[in-house]
């Protein structure tokens, strides 16, 4: 068998070559894992890196080995059992005899033991990959800042897909010059001494020999100079450049009624905190604006909209109303690209919801870019889901979703920013 070791230094502040290439070509397997362990966290640690396991069969590497060469003759044992054609029958469950310390699975297959730690930053990458605020415009170029990979140059290190054939050749042509001009200048000047000596008669046989000596010891010098080294290897940089988008204001309106209960104001806490680590990870100077209601609706700050224990009774369109009135002052429609994300659990006093519905219709989706509405419950729907159902037919910046368990949340929330077709 033959071992291919990769010696190439790793830049500081970077991982590694392997495990970028690891993470590249396990990407679906880890994104699947993200996915589940997102829904198994508690609220304070959405946010921290991961254990990923890989199954067995995911993990298997190719190898180079020597091919058996030769002519082998063999002979093989008969049996009085099977013939040509016949089916060979499963062993039963818990006869295979093995000696591991696991538990065997009924389908044949399972996870390894394999397990590997991906960072907060591969994590979060891995957790809002192709996620996009929609519909976003450019009114005026001051404030939001977006992230576009481009070209910068080269780089000594780098994944095997980036590499650079021309730079690495042109890098080893000059190595192989540098190492060998001398020699090769040396070799040329002792081949025309020796080719003059050999002219001349009666010149001594030690000299020569001498001289040939130099030259084939020169020569393999030369040869030894590799055509190709790890330091020739050039690869395409790629960083990041902040581009001036425009400028965006996300409200977020949380019901906090006496309805909702604490695993379903903890399953909407979840949802918001998902959208936080995806607005400031993804844009910068992106502005958000918190509103809690009940009976009443009231603008927090970050803290108190996750962590206050205020309660009542549930008047959704008072959210609504100071959300409005908010964008008007602060954030102008022609100035701003405006985007709400709501979470109730539906509950609502019946004769408000028609107030929501005349709200939203008049005053709020003529100005937003896009409004996202999730009803947390297991409970049939109430009137207030059936009032925003009828908007979403009639209006595609308006989306609704329902959420039944914390299972649910990850695929809502990527349902709702999903990147649009162009």
């Amino acid at each position: 068998m033959a071992n291919f070791i990769d010696r190439r230094l790793n830049a500081k502040g970077k991982s590694t070559v392997n495990r970028q290439r690891f993470i590249n070509r396990y990407k679906q397997q880890i994104k699947k894992a993200v996915s589940d362990a997102v829904t198994r966290r508690s609220v304070t640690d959405v946010d921290k890196g991961e254990k990923i396991s890989i199954p067995t069969r995911d993990i298997s590497e190719p190898q180079f080995h020597q091919g058996k060469g030769g002519i082998k003759d063999r002979v093989h044992p008969g049996n009085d059992q099977f013939t040509r054609g016949d089916k060979i029958d499963r062993p039963p469950a818990g006869s295979g005899g093995g000696s591991g310390k696991g538990d065997a699975s009924n389908s044949g297959e399972g996870d390894d033991d394999f397990v590997f730690d991906i960072s907060k930053d591969e994590y979060l990458e891995l957790l809002f990959e192709d996620l996009e605020l929609p519909n976003l415009q450019k009114n005026r170029l001051n404030k939001l800042v977006e992230y576009q990979i481009y070209r910068a140059g080269f780089t000594n290190d780098g994944v095997p897909a980036n590499i650079n054939i021309v730079r690495s050749l042109r890098s080893s042509l000059a190595r192989r010059i540098a190492m060998s001009a001398g020699k090769k200048k040396r070799l040329k000047e002792l081949e025309q001494e020796l080719a003059k000596l050999e002219d001349i008669p009666g010149t001594k046989a030690e000299l020569i020999l001498d001289l040939k000596a130099q030259i084939e010891e020169l020569k393999q010098k030369i040869a030894r100079v590799p055509f190709i080294d790890t330091f020739d290897l050039r690869f395409n940089n790629f960083s990041k450049r902040e581009i001036p988008s425009s400028q965006a204001v996300m409200f977020c309106l949380m019901d906090v009624s006496g309805s909702m209960d604490q695993a379903t104001k903890e399953m909407a806490k979840r949802f918001y905190i998902l959208l936080y680590l995806f607005l400031t990870r993804t844009y910068k100077n992106l502005e958000v604006v918190y509103i809690r209601h009940h009976t009443q609706a009231k603008e927090v700050d970050e803290h108190e909209f996750f962590y206050s224990q205020e309660t009542g009774g549930t008047i959704v369109s008072s959210a609504l109303k100071l959300m409005h009135e908010i964008q008007q002052v602060r954030y102008p429609a022609n100035e701003w690209n405006i985007y709400a994300a709501q979470a109730s659990d539906g509950d609502n006093w019946a004769d408000d919801s028609p107030t929501c519905k005349q709200l939203l219709e008049q005053k709020i989706l003529p100005l937003v870019r896009y409004y996202s509405y999730i009803e947390i419950t297991n409970r049939a729907h109430q009137t207030l889901w059936y009032e925003y159902e009828s908007l979403q037919r009639q209006y595609a910046n308006i989306a609704v979703q329902h959420i039944r368990q914390a299972e649910d949340i990850y695929p809502v929330f990527r349902e709702l920013f999903k990147k649009q077709a162009v």
